[in-house]
């Protein structure tokens, strides 16, 4: 690497594919200071379709398996988008290889082979990223730095709730989403992971969990093609069976004294993303809803009691985290811009010579929440984390 570029390799070209793109495209642009990844090589198993991403999202080469981007000298990081189902043999192999490593979430299909990553990251020494970019929306930044500067006080109470509804029609075809060899969980570890992710990132580890989840519709027509998060197919085609769950709710204790719930759904109606916290403490509460990602609520009880109540926050000012490298204050960022932060991380943790933050580590704390949750469900108990 050069002290201002870093060759990449990435593995996936769909919807997170496009995102992370994008990112590494942007990031020279509104960062300049950090290092710049130089978006070397895509790949894919469909030549036709990864051909075309290459030129869309301008990538300067793309192949078709990913061993080949291992065995490329020029290329010093791989970044892994596809299927869940691919992410342990990849990384690790990456690993042995002595390629950095940014990895989407959930990290792997089960805690064993998130283990197994964090292992092999660990012994080759190389940096390891895992992708929770909801951390970076400078609104979540603005409640971390409340939270640690005790403007809430003692935490009581954390809340969260991740909200899809893209599941609602029961003639949606069988996605890779819907089947756990592939994904591993269904809304659980897709949307739940984010909100354990943030739950862990603001309150802190958790102790126990006891949890219910539920498959609303447990066959689906098979798919003729998919394409991120959409689909074709006909509601007269022959049908599989969904095997992962399509909403998931559990209760948290966490490590001090603090409650939390965390919901999961695909199947909530009239909300499209809709990825939102509260959390409660002795001295005040702030409210998140990602759908109005440049926002915070804020309240705080020593205010008079004539003006008490919540405040919204516009969190686009230079005093609030990452924007003052975007537009004047009150003109607004979107999603995509938590990925360029996020890549910010990532390349400001390779140029300082440490580990970024959200790390395997962190995706392994994770799943073991997640799997703690299924095990609670299986068992229909209180489980503690500690025993997975």
């Amino acid at each position: 690497m050069s002290n201002k570029q870093i060759n990449v390799g990435m593995v996936g070209y769909k919807f997170m594919g496009k995102a992370h793109s994008n990112a590494y495209s942007r990031i020279g642009m509104f960062f300049p200071e950090t290092v710049t990844p130089v978006m070397k090589t895509i790949c894919g198993r469909d030549r036709l379709a990864v051909v075309q991403a290459a030129e869309q999202f301008g990538w300067e080469g793309f192949v078709t398996d990913w061993k080949e981007l291992l065995s490329d000298p020029a290329i010093e990081l791989i970044d892994i988008n596809a299927p869940s189902d691919a992410h342990k043999e990849i990384a690790i192999a990456a690993a042995k290889a002595g390629k950095h490593l940014f990895c989407e979430k959930p990290l792997a299909l089960n805690l064993a082979d998130s283990r197994d990553m964090l292992k092999s990251a660990e012994q080759a020494g190389i940096k390891h990223m895992v992708g929770f970019n909801y951390r970076f929306a400078p609104a979540v930044q603005l409640a971390k730095k409340l939270i640690e500067q005790n403007r809430l006080g003692e935490i009581y109470h954390f809340r969260g709730w991740f909200l899809q509804d893209w599941l609602l029609d029961p003639d949606f075809p069988l996605v890779w989403r819907l089947q756990k060899e592939v994904a591993g969980s269904g809304s659980h570890g897709d949307l739940g992971a984010h909100v354990v992710d943030l739950a862990h990132y603001l309150v802190g580890s958790m102790s126990e969990v006891i949890g219910m989840s539920e498959t609303f519709v447990p066959e689906r027509p098979m798919p003729t093609a998919m394409s991120g998060l959409s689909a074709k197919g006909s509601k007269d085609a022959p049908k599989g069976k969904v095997t992962v769950d399509d909403a998931t709710l559990f209760l948290i204790r966490f490590a001090g004294s603090a409650m939390g719930s965390i919901e999961a759904s695909r199947f909530a109606a009239g909300h499209r993303c809709t990825n939102a916290f509260e959390i409660n403490g002795s001295k005040g509460s702030i409210r998140f809803d990602f759908e109005r990602l440049n926002e915070l609520e804020v309240y705080f009880t020593d205010d008079d009691p004539d003006v008490q109540g919540f405040r919204r926050v516009l969190a686009t000012d230079p005093a609030h985290a990452y924007m003052d490298a975007w537009w004047p204050p009150g003109h607004t960022i979107g999603y995509e811009h938590t990925l360029v932060h996020e890549i910010r991380e990532l390349m400001e943790a390779i140029r300082e010579d440490r580990q970024p933050v959200p790390n395997f580590a962190d995706g392994v704390m994770c799943q073991q929440v997640l799997e703690a949750v299924d095990l609670s469900i299986a068992e229909r108990r209180w489980v503690k984390i500690s025993e997975l």
